[in-house]
């Protein structure tokens, strides 16, 4: 992880596309102005996680589908 101090209108290059711009601080507070392409998705960090956390569970077998017992032969019975 890289951290870096920046001053308001100061700017951080990420390759040569993406640049951050330190727009304000106020307290704990720090606005940030992003240029990036259109074809770059930019998330806050817990709308990101949230979207991760829906696809896997959206991805995860239903409890139902886990049942294989029909899809096996049976055996008859004696």
């Amino acid at each position: 992880m890289l951290v870096l101090t920046r001053k308001p209108r100061q700017q951080i290059m990420i390759g040569d596309n993406i640049v951050i711009n330190v727009v304000e601080v106020q307290g704990d507070n720090v606005r940030i102005a992003i240029d990036a392409p259109r074809a770059v998705k930019i998330y806050r960090g817990e709308i990101y996680r949230a979207i991760q956390e829906e696809n896997q569970k959206a991805a995860a077998p239903a409890p139902q589908d886990l049942d294989l017992s029909a899809a096996l032969p049976h055996k008859e019975q004696e």
